[in-house]
C-alpha cells in the first residue's frame, strides 16, 4: 500500500480542511518538468472546495511541484501545489490531488458554490420539518431550492457550449430549460384551480390569462394543437438532456 507524502519534519501534507464537493470544471494545468521545459495538460477538477481538491489529468507532475491552474470557464488562474498523485497514494487515480497556495471558493465556480448552498438549504428544509412547517410549505421550499439549482446548472452547460463555439445550442439549450419550467409551474397552478385556490379575484390572474393568450396565438404557429396536451397528459417534461445535479422535471415528480 502506498504510504501517504509526508513533509521533511514527518507532518502529513495533506489534512483535510473541509469536505470536497464533487464538480466538473474544465481547467488547464501548466508546470515546468524536471529538465524545465514547461508543460502544460487540459485537466478536469472533480472533487473540490476552497483549498484544493482532486484534478483529472492524462499527465501530471510530481509531488512537490507548482502548477497554475487556469479555469477554461472563467478565464482565472490561481497557482496550487501537487500534494499527492496515481503512485503517491491509494485512492488517487486518473489525476493529482493539489492545494490551492491561497485558498479561494469561487476559482472553481458555480458549481461549487450550489453544491454549498444546496447542503445548507437542505439543512435549512430540515429545521423547517422538524418546527411543524404545513406540507404544502415545505414543498413549494423543495420546489424553489430545486429550480434555483437547475438554473445554476444550466448556465454551467451554457458557458461549456459557448466555449466550444456552439452558440445555437446554447441558447437552443436555455430556451429549452425555460419552457420546461413554464410547463411544470403550468400543471402547479392547474392544480390550485382544481383545489379551489384560484378564484376570480385571485391577484394576477386576469395578468396570467393575458400572457397565455398571447403565448398561444404564437405557439399555434409552430405546434400542432393537442401535441402539448398528450404531452402534459403524459406527465413526460424532461430536460433535453439531464441537468448537472440530476435534477427530476416537477411533472415527473408528482406520478411518484
Amino acid at each position: 500500500m502506498a504510504r501517504r507524502p509526508t513533509a521533511a519534519d514527518g507532518s502529513k501534507l495533506e489534512r483535510r480542511k473541509e469536505t470536497r464537493f464533487p464538480v466538473s470544471v474544465p481547467l488547464e494545468a501548466s508546470w515546468k518538468g524536471p529538465d524545465g521545459v514547461l508543460m502544460k495538460e487540459e485537466a478536469v477538477a472533480r472533487q473540490v472546495n476552497a483549498h484544493g481538491g482532486l484534478v483529472e489529468m492524462a499527465n501530471y507532475p510530481e509531488i512537490g511541484t507548482r502548477v497554475a491552474l487556469t479555469n477554461f470557464l472563467s478565464a482565472e488562474t490561481m497557482e496550487a501545489r501537487v500534494l499527492a498523485t496515481p503512485n503517491s497514494r491509494e485512492g488517487v487515480a486518473h489525476g493529482i490531488v493539489v492545494e490551492l497556495t491561497t485558498p479561494n471558493e469561487s476559482f472553481w465556480g458555480v458549481s461549487l458554490q450550489v453544491k454549498k448552498a444546496g447542503v445548507e438549504l437542505q439543512k435549512l428544509e430540515k429545521n423547517l420539518r422538524l418546527q411543524g412547517i404545513e406540507p404544502r410549505l415545505l414543498k413549494e421550499f423543495r420546489d424553489t431550492v430545486e429550480y434555483m439549482q437547475a438554473i445554476a446548472g444550466s448556465v454551467q452547460q451554457v458557458r461549456e457550449r459557448q466555449m466550444l463555439g456552439d452558440e445555437e445550442s446554447a441558447d437552443a439549450w436555455l430556451v429549452g430549460e425555460r419552457i420546461r419550467r413554464a410547463i411544470n409551474l403550468c400543471l402547479e397552478v392547474t392544480s390550485d384551480f382544481d383545489a379551489g385556490r384560484i378564484k376570480e379575484e385571485t391577484k394576477g390572474a386576469s395578468e396570467l390569462r393575458e400572457s397565455l393568450d398571447q403565448l398561444a396565438q404564437r405557439l399555434n404557429s409552430l405546434v400542432p394543437p393537442g401535441l402539448g396536451r398528450r404531452i402534459v397528459r403524459n406527465a413526460e417534461i424532461r430536460s433535453s438532456e439531464p441537468t448537472p445535479i440530476g435534477r427530476r422535471g416537477r411533472a415527473e415528480s408528482r406520478e411518484s
